[in-house]
């Protein structure tokens, strides 16, 4: 997602180049991360060195929680339901990723309200953020299908271990990949749920009821689209409309990474699909560890058990 040859955030070669470093996630203070995606140094840069504004519009996600398909929402809202800009602009440059060095330069280039994403822990992400009025949008996904997603996302991938489903379930439950731990990644998040500046969005929410779902967005970041902008909105959205728009979902947005993995951005886009994955013993051992870590939140808090 990060690598067009050119004016996309990083060129091949340095890809390439990274690859020949290292073949293996690393290790940034205690989270697994990917050396294809950001380097240590961007991650100290993101933290210590990049400043947050006050107009600025961040989407929040663990990984294969439907960062893309809020993308598109937040872009298509910015353009008033006009989808030339989803049509002709990588994703990725629409929203750069705060944590990929490159994309990071280019957000401190940018005037104006700036559109963001990221997937950082809360411990990880820009200090200046914590001092400013940032509006976030944070999409929560039911983290059985995010297991999901994620163990097909690592199956296709030509440099990583190739897990069976069973070993890939005990190193999620662990913390054992990409930006570690769902439960500690959501326990920290949550902690500013109250903020007026900060929106919880739950993916299965945005499929039940779309359009409700981008009222509720469209109000939280003070936007005001016609009826015919918000049909466009939702229209332009869609999975199926999605799926086609190859500035969201083509090897043009994952040129870099082609030659390593053949797994799409978008899979499936439903909810459920852990049913077809997880044993009896898997579903019970992960509902009592979603209790042990969340119970505390409330058990009315998240549309899933």
């Amino acid at each position: 997602m990060s690598v067009l040859r050119s004016g996309g955030p990083g060129s091949f070669t340095e890809q390439e180049d990274r690859v020949k470093m290292s073949q293996q996630l690393y290790l940034f203070e205690g989270i697994k991360m990917n050396p294809l995606f950001t380097s240590k140094e961007d991650l100290h840069r993101a933290r210590d060195e990049f400043l947050v504004r006050d107009d600025d519009v961040i989407i929040l996600t663990y990984p294969r929680s439907g960062t893309h398909w809020m993308i598109e929402i937040l872009s298509l809202i910015t353009s008033k339901g006009d989808p030339s800009w989803v049509q002709s602009v990588p994703s990725f440059l629409r929203s750069p990723w705060i944590e990929n060095g490159t994309m990071m330069k280019a957000l401190e280039e940018q005037d104006g309200p700036r559109l963001m994403t990221s997937h950082l822990p809360i411990h990880l992400f820009p200090k200046s953020y914590f001092t400013s009025n940032a509006k976030v949008i944070y999409v929560v996904r039911n983290p059985r299908d995010v297991l999901t997603s994620l163990y097909y996302l690592a199956k296709e991938n030509k440099l990583w271990k190739q897990d069976s489903f069973d070993e890939y379930f005990n190193r999620f439950i662990q913390g054992d990949v990409i930006y570690g731990l769902w439960f500690d990644h959501i326990l920290g998040w949550m902690e500013r749920s109250d903020k007026k500046s900060f929106l919880v969005v739950f993916y299965e929410e945005l499929q039940r009821d779309i359009r409700g779902s981008v009222e509720k967005i469209c109000q939280f970041l003070g936007k005001n689209l016609e009826p015919e902008e918000l049909d466009s909105v939702l229209h332009n959205s869609s999975f199926s409309v999605m799926k086609e728009n190859k500035m969201v979902n083509s090897s043009l947005i994952n040129q870099g990474f082609s030659a390593y993995t053949k797994a799409p951005i978008l899979r499936q886009g439903i909810s459920e699909d852990w049913k077809n994955h997880f044993t009896v013993a898997q579903s019970e051992a992960f509902d009592k560890l979603f209790r042990e870590k969340l119970s505390h939140l409330g058990p009315r808090l998240f549309p899933w058990p």
